[in-house]
């Protein structure tokens, strides 16, 4: 009786051991392909000017404070010219106010482009330092890394507004502006890629936080690692995107493609770009998982890892050179 317990107990835990094993590899989407250590970097002290300007001289930048959007809009657009981008302004209303999109293109004359993205506003009257000037932080200095290393295909970096609420999920949100308009464009666009919150890291085993206990149990309990996520449907995408990204510096990669479902997967100006078809994904510190002071007054430079900042930013730069 005892050894018929054993077996059927070993049994069972043998097929959820393989389920497992199975949801990881389909969501996880792991890949032992690698590549050279990239022979470019970022200053880590720019990196930390950048997010410094926006969450402490141009704080607040809220969709009440119009001013100190239109200040953000300026300085994103300075550093682009600087780094040798042709750079043009999207306008929008919202709220009978007028706001600004800011796009730096590279190489504008090639049919197909791939955009780079982040929003520059912040969520209330918060320094809003992890989200998202972090991930402006990246866009400009992936300006100038394109600036000194001419990348073979089109390049749009854009700066968005209006990502937070009020206007989260609704058509006023800067990238639903930008999606729309290169939907009517019929650009020919190959991917999307969008900076949200990359400059949280630590090293302390349970730092990282999961949604669910599943995926607590495919992926590392340390938040010393940066995301590639998106919807279940962007599969292909996530797995190009992140194999480009793999071995460029020392920082992990990770992967996940989930249901809309699974809180955070949607939660970024990525999900604009789908109902027009376009592939889209975030890299991500996965927020809230992980950083604490999301959308609270804590969210301060201090707090963040500018080196492998840096290396967020070499390794999306190497995956743009090698699509």
């Amino acid at each position: 009786m005892k050894k018929k317990l054993m077996k059927s107990t070993a049994r069972v835990l043998g097929t959820v051991a393989a389920v497992i094993f199975a949801a990881w590899f389909v969501v996880a989407q792991p890949s032992c392909r690698g590549n050279h250590a990239s022979g470019v970097a970022t200053d880590p002290a720019k990196l930390r000017e950048h997010v410094e300007t926006l969450s402490q001289r141009l704080c607040p930048r809220d969709w009440q404070h119009r001013d100190n959007l239109d200040k953000c809009a300026d300085y994103i657009a300075e550093h682009f010219v600087q780094a040798g981008a042709t750079v043009e302004f999207q306008t929008l209303t919202a709220g009978g106010k007028r706001y600004r999109n800011v796009i730096g293109r590279f190489n504008a004359g090639k049919r197909s482009r791939l955009v780079v993205g982040a929003h520059y506003d912040a969520c209330g009257e918060v320094p809003g330092a992890d989200d998202n000037a972090s991930g402006i932080a990246a866009l400009i200095e992936l300006a100038y890394l394109l600036g000194r290393n001419a990348p073979t295909n089109a390049v749009d970096l854009v700066a968005y507004v209006l990502e937070e609420p009020p206007f989260f999920r609704t058509e006023c949100m800067g990238s639903a502006v930008h999606a729309k308009s290169i939907a009517g464009e019929k650009a020919s666009v190959r991917g999307v890629i969008v900076l949200e919150m990359v400059g949280c890291f630590k090293d302390e085993w349970g730092s990282q936080a999961y949604p669910t206990l599943l995926l607590r149990l495919m992926y590392p309990s340390r938040a010393n690692f940066i995301a590639v996520a998106s919807r279940w449907d962007q599969g292909d995408w996530i797995k190009r995107v992140k194999a480009g990204m793999k071995g460029t510096t020392d920082l992990p990669v990770y992967s996940i493609r989930a249901p809309s479902a699974i809180p955070g997967i949607d939660f970024s100006d990525h999900l604009n770009y789908w109902p027009y078809g376009f592939k889209a994904l975030m890299i991500t510190d996965t927020a809230f998982y992980r950083n604490k002071a999301y959308h609270s007054s804590g969210d301060t430079p201090e707090r963040l890892d500018y080196s492998r900042l840096g290396k967020v930013v070499v390794a999306v730069f190497e995956t743009i050179r090698g699509i």
